[in-house]
């Protein structure tokens, strides 16, 4: 297994931007992508989560490392007026917003058989219909204006099969479909949409959610022998949301070491 890489320091891939994260607390990709957007010099930072105190606590954290703090707001992505509120906060805040980081996903381990209808659609009303809406929200802000940038977050589950991951696979797949088909409308108003298929990012949570001994199992199918660092990804992210990936759109990236 080989060791993670040291930490790459920001390069201002976001200077001047306004930049809109959901689903931004914990420990895992979302947060990571916050902390790098204020790292790489974004002007405005807005970032959402439904959990109010990990929120709070997400927004210390970032003030705390990077002498930013971030303007913080409450959002169920599977609420339509949540998602309105959110984008009415973050233009009011920053003025209008360039780069949304849809990053809002719940997943979990059932056998289809074993599978409820309610673990079905909540894990496809949080994971790709939140993703929509925010999608949504954002082509109706960025589009009049000629320029934004939408970065979204599948999994190479969208491509792959894993047993217990149904409906977590249809979801990932529903939102690299999704990309593409926004991409494709919003290309005519200069605006960009893409997103990364991670293989294995590894942070706390997911160790909660996973029969034990799969991480193990999962991880030595990596190339690294590793599952990524969470903000292995969100560079990655970064660099799609910034200037450097003007010529991509409708893109699905994927962020893995696993073996062909």
């Amino acid at each position: 297994m080989s060791k993670a890489p040291t930490y790459v320091p920001g390069h201002q891939l976001l200077e001047g931007k306004n930049v809109l994260v959901t689903a931004a607390a914990g420990t895992g990709i979302g947060f990571a992508k916050a902390i790098r957007c204020a790292e790489e010099g974004a002007s405005g930072l807005v970032i959402s989560d439904i959990h109010e105190r990990r929120l709070g606590e997400a927004a210390d954290k970032i003030e705390g490392e990077t002498g930013k703090r971030p303007e913080t707001v409450l959002c169920n992505v599977t609420k339509e007026d949540e998602v309105q509120g959110m984008f009415d906060l973050a233009i009011e805040k920053m003025g209008q917003v360039d780069i949304l980081m849809n990053n809002a996903g719940l997943g979990g381990y059932a056998k289809i058989v074993d599978m409820t209808d309610e673990q079905w659609n909540v894990v496809l009303d949080v994971t790709l219909n939140g993703c929509f809406r925010c999608t949504r929200a954002a082509l109706k802000h960025m589009m009049p204006r000629g320029q934004g940038a939408i970065v979204n977050n599948a999994s190479v589950l969208g491509w792959r099969a894993q047993e217990g991951q149904a409906h977590y696979a249809a979801a990932k797949a529903g939102v690299m479909a999704l990309t593409r088909c926004s991409a494709i409308e919003a290309a005519e108003a200069n605006v960009r949409v893409n997103c990364v298929a991670p293989s294995l990012a590894m942070h706390p949570f997911l160790a909660k959610v996973t029969p034990p001994g799969l991480l193990q199992e999962l991880q030595k199918r990596e190339a690294f022998g590793r599952g990524a660092e969470p903000w292995e990804i969100s560079n990655v992210m970064v660099f799609l949301a910034s200037d450097y990936s003007s010529y991509m759109t409708g893109e699905v990236l994927s962020v893995s070491s696993q073996r062909a």
